[in-house]
Parts: C-alpha cells; sequence; structure tokens
C-alpha cells in the first residue's frame, strides 16, 4: 500500500490528467453521446468527482458538506445500491449542470479529499478507497480518449483533438514465434502493489506447449483477410459473429474509410492515409477470432497471455484473448458498493490483456484483466496470434 504522501501526490497527478486530457475540447464536445457505450466527456469529469464525495467524503471526512444534493443521481453509473440514477442513455441529454459547473464541482471535491489526506492520519481502508478512486479514475481517462475519439471520429469534418498524439506506434522488428513449454503455471496478481478484486488470487493453471507470436497483427495482414474475402466467408466466424457483421454491415475496422481507392483511418490527429505496418486497433472479438480462423491459428487464452507476456512487447493495444471473464478459484466479491465493480460483470464477456496506447501512467501491470462484450469496438483493441 502507498504511504499518505505517495497517495497524495497519485491523487494531484491522477485529478490534474483528466483535466488536461479534456482541455483538448471545445464546450460543445463536452456534452455528446452519440450511442449508449459513449458517455459525455463532461459526465466522466463529474462521475469520478462523485466517486470521491461518495465513497471518501461522505464516510471519512466528518461533517463534509455535499457540494449539490443531486450529484449523486447525474453521476452514478451503475452502483445500483448506492441509489437512483440517470439512465446512461440519457447522459447527452443533459445540457445541465454545465461544463463551468462541473469544475467547480471537481475543484471542491478535489480540495476536500486533499485536505482529508493533508491534515488527518487515516485508516488503510480509508487509504485503500482513496487509491481505488484514483485508479478508477485513470479507467476513466481511457474512456475520456476513446469517448472523444467515438465523438470527433462520427463528425463528418474528421476534426483533430491533439496533433501530437501517438496512436500507431510501429513494432519494428521481424516477426517471431515464441515457444512455451508444456507444464504448470501460476498467474494472478503476487505483490503488494495496487491491483482489482478480480486479479486475485494466485493460483495455478496447467497448460499444453503453446508458441506465440512477439507482433501483434498489422493493419497490412488484416488488409489481406480483407481483400481474400474474410467478411463473406460464414466457415470462419462464430454465428454470433456472422448475424452481427450481416446485420451491422460491418466490412472493415472501425474508424476504416475508403477514399478514392485508397484506405484512411480516422485517429486522434484527424483523417490520414492508413499505416499498413501499424497494429490493427479498433476490432471486436469477433473480427480477431475470424482472422486467426483464416489463418489457420487462434487467439491466446488469459492464461497463456499471463506466462508468455515477459517475452514480448506489449502496451500499445487492448489484446482480446479466447477466454470468457469469470472468477479466479477463491474468489470473492467484495462487500458493499464496491462490490460492484468488477465481480458482477462476469457473465458473456472476453478478457482483454496488456493495455493501450490511452492507458494512463502507472496503470498497467501483466495481471489487468480487462473485459468487454465481444461485439464492441471503440477501445483500442488489437491482438497476437497464437500456433
Amino acid at each position: 500500500m502507498l504511504s499518505q504522501q505517495e497517495l497524495i501526490n497519485l491523487f494531484r497527478e491522477t485529478r490534474e490528467k483528466s483535466e488536461e486530457i479534456c482541455s483538448f475540447l471545445e464546450t460543445e464536445d463536452y456534452v455528446v453521446q452519440p450511442i449508449e457505450n459513449v458517455s459525455p466527456p463532461k459526465w466522466h469529469l463529474g462521475h469520478t468527482t462523485w466517486f470521491f464525495e461518495e465513497f471518501v467524503l461522505k464516510k471519512y471526512a466528518e461533517g463534509h458538506q455535499l457540494y449539490d444534493k443531486n450529484t449523486a443521481y447525474v453521476f452514478n453509473s451503475y452502483y445500483e445500491s448506492v441509489g437512483e440514477k440517470v439512465i446512461r442513455t440519457n447522459r447527452g441529454n443533459l445540457s445541465r449542470p454545465t461544463v463551468s459547473w462541473i469544475y467547480d464541482f471537481r475543484k471542491y471535491v478535489t480540495k476536500q479529499v486533499l485536505n482529508l489526506l493533508e491534515n488527518n492520519s487515516l485508516s488503510d481502508e480509508a487509504l485503500s478507497v482513496i487509491e481505488i478512486g484514483c485508479h478508477h479514475e485513470k479507467q476513466h481517462q481511457e474512456l475520456l480518449y476513446t469517448d472523444i475519439k467515438y465523438i470527433l471520429g462520427n463528425n463528418p469534418l474528421f476534426p483533430v483533438y491533439n496533433d501530437q498524439f501517438r496512436e500507431n506506434p510501429v513494432q519494428d522488428f521481424d516477426q517471431e514465434w515464441i515457444n512455451i513449454e508444456e507444464g504448470i503455471y501460476e498467474i494472478g496478481h503476487k505483490t503488494n502493489d495496487f491491483c482489482y478484486d478480480n486479479e486475485q488470487g494466485v493460483h495455478k493453471t496447467y497448460l499444453h506447449d503453446f508458441s506465440i507470436s512477439n507482433k501483434l497483427v498489422t493493419n497490412r495482414e488484416y488488409l489481406e483477410f480483407m481483400e481474400s474475402g474474410g467478411y463473406d466467408d460464414v466457415l470462419l466466424w462464430h454465428a454470433e459473429g456472422w448475424d452481427w457483421i450481416k446485420e451491422n454491415n460491418i466490412q472493415a475496422p472501425f474508424y476504416w474509410h475508403k477514399i478514392e481507392n485508397t484506405w484512411h483511418q480516422y485517429t486522434l490527429n484527424g483523417l490520414s492515409k492508413l499505416s499498413l505496418d501499424a497494429p490493427i486497433t479498433h476490432i471486436s472479438y469477433y473480427e480477431a477470432f475470424a482472422f486467426a480462423e483464416w489463418k489457420g491459428m487462434r487467439l491466446p487464452t488469459e492464461k497463456e497471455w499471463e506466462v508468455a507476456q515477459s517475452k514480448f512487447e506489449w502496451g500499445t493495444r487492448w489484446e482480446w484473448t479466447e477466454s470468457a471473464y469469470s472468477p479466479y478459484p477463491g474468489y470473492k466479491k467484495p462487500d458493499g458498493a464496491l462490490g460492484e465493480y468488477n465481480g458482477k460483470f462476469m457473465v458473456n464477456q472476453k478478457v482483454l490483456r496488456g493495455a493501450s496506447v490511452a492507458t494512463s501512467k502507472n496503470h498497467t501491470r501483466y495481471t489487468y484483466r480487462n473485459f468487454f462484450h465481444p461485439q464492441l469496438r471503440w477501445q483500442f483493441t488489437g491482438f497476437r496470434l497464437v500456433k
């Protein structure tokens, strides 16, 4: 666990980073919600602030005065045990509270949490909740990047968010296959550093021999799959995946646009020609699976990924695995509202491993278990192959 001073530094850095991400926006950008999975940037700023007021200040700051009685109703997300909330699809309909009001709310809560940290000797429980709050906000920082990209990427003008954001780093080395021997391995979070409850506890797993690519699949490779008719070959797809591409007319990765017979990609730098050697991104599990079938290979399980990860570079794309999101042996959902954070989502989702170009500083570790429904593509998702 971090010391109280280390936690003060983490809290300050986290709060400042969220506002830095939003500093490139125009006021109008803060309100847009094109689809249910994408929340308006101002909602993220308010929600991460409400989290600290609800779970930290109300419980550990004696005599704390709420900034506003309606913040829980507006900024609660899925914490059913905490109370009523605005329906998720209606977040973009809230012209009020205003953006300036939300920044005032953030300033008030940030000041109150710092006062609590700097002038009190807090229990391990209180410090732990504040640390969870920081990492919760770091998760929302990644969501800010991906939601902003969705908002701007579905604007017909394809506006630039930030021309310094490096979205497509190329893995400039030869592909090799890393051989992992059959055996019993240990996985799960082993240190006293921060982790989420779904990364616990440490347990043994048996793996057969396998070989895993040291490189992520690239745009060039995926384009070959497309040009060979991959989206038209029913034998490559799960039944649900086939239904999904047909019902939604999916013929290419998200943010790809064919202009005058040349593929372009919208990035946070704007619209430009597709970088063929960059790792594929904004791809669904269904598409990753179909590509692997086309290559006569498969996706790694999350256990294989964790055992092999020290032997390859990772961190620019969340990597789809073949594993369903389920509890580790001995997993126990924490008591109270924070127990709703991970455990209740352990159904009908696939695990992704690694991190992405949008993942925040000090928020990556090889035991991290991200999870999404198999059709979702708005995150920086990619994949590597196993044979």
